[in-house]
């Protein structure tokens, strides 16, 4: 049989669970979550091989409007990701109430110049039946897509339908990764997405989104990962949170982000994290770029 490819990029506004989505598609976890808004900050690449098809999915930031380089950064990412793709899924969740009409007015935009969208309803385990159908009913009445599915990306319900809907889209062509990996993530970015993550589910609302992490030391030292890692946020109050009582916090964070990295590199991990402050960066784009952000003009 011939190899088949296709390219799917995930899109939605924030917290709606395109990257709890990725990560259940996969079976592995490749995008970090949160119940914090804007919490994918690039773009993620998933990919899945099943026999000789392969589906390259690319998680992307909610879309929003930005308040900073960084923000415009994501909105860049996000924008750029829907152009070469072969399928869009656009997430939605009613669970919270109906659809609003700006993320009406994108998904029309979509639609229009993209043939293949494909709606996800999600987190239907948290939605009642009714306001499902009258979503399906609303939107599909206005708009043209391939197919509707109603998921939950959380339990995994109506997931296993996704790739059927979307096998009669594959493309013959050689597979663009290699059959064993399901991301190109390198694993500096792996481990300090791990580290983020970590940050926006034990800090309060204001602080995680002025933290950024830069791995500075990824080392093997006798069956061990050595791995160093800058925190760096934007005010000496945040970073004395972050640190918390005689190191409490941050020995917290390490904690839980070391036993998320030793299961995705099953091997024992020693890290040493150190927290920095750099105040404003997300408004400077010396260091938006050099944090990894590194094309917020395009």
């Amino acid at each position: 049989m011939a190899q088949k490819t296709v390219f799917i990029t995930i899109a939605g506004k924030p917290n709606v669970g395109k990257s709890t989505l990725l990560n259940s598609l996969l079976g592995e976890k490749v995008a970090i979550v949160s119940k914090k808004p804007q919490t994918t900050r690039t773009r993620i690449t998933g990919i899945l091989t099943e026999g000789e098809n392969q589906y390259v999915f690319t998680d992307t930031p909610g879309l929003h409007k930005p308040k900073n380089l960084l923000g415009q950064y994501m909105m860049n990412v996000a924008g750029n990701a829907t152009v070469d793709a072969d399928i869009i899924f656009f997430v939605v969740d009613v669970s919270n109430g109906p659809v609003s009409e700006n993320e009406k007015d994108t998904l029309r935009k979509i639609t229009k110049s993209s043939p293949n969208v494909f709606l996800i309803i999600n987190k239907v385990d948290r939605t009642n039946k009714t306001d499902i159908a009258k979503t399906i009913s609303e939107l599909a009445g206005d708009m043209d897509f391939k197919s509707v599915i109603p998921i939950s990306a959380l339990t995994g319900e109506g997931v296993d339908i996704i790739l059927k809907e979307v096998n009669p889209f594959l493309v013959e062509s050689p597979h663009f990764f290699p059959d064993d990996i399901y991301t190109d993530q390198p694993e500096r970015q792996i481990i300090a997405e791990v580290i983020r993550e970590k940050i926006l589910r034990l800090m309060e609302d204001e602080i995680p989104h002025g933290v950024a992490v830069v791995v500075e030391e990824f080392k093997e030292k006798k069956n061990a990962l050595f791995i160093r890692a800058e925190i760096y946020c934007e005010k000496e109050a945040h970073k004395r949170i972050i640190i918390g009582k005689n190191g409490a916090m941050l020995k917290k964070i390490g904690m839980y982000a070391r036993e998320d990295a030793e299961k995705l590199f099953g091997a024992s991990i020693y890290l040493d994290l150190w927290v920095k402050v750099k105040e404003n960066w997300r408004e400077r784009q010396s260091l938006v770029s050099n944090f990894g952000y590194n094309d917020a003009n395009e």
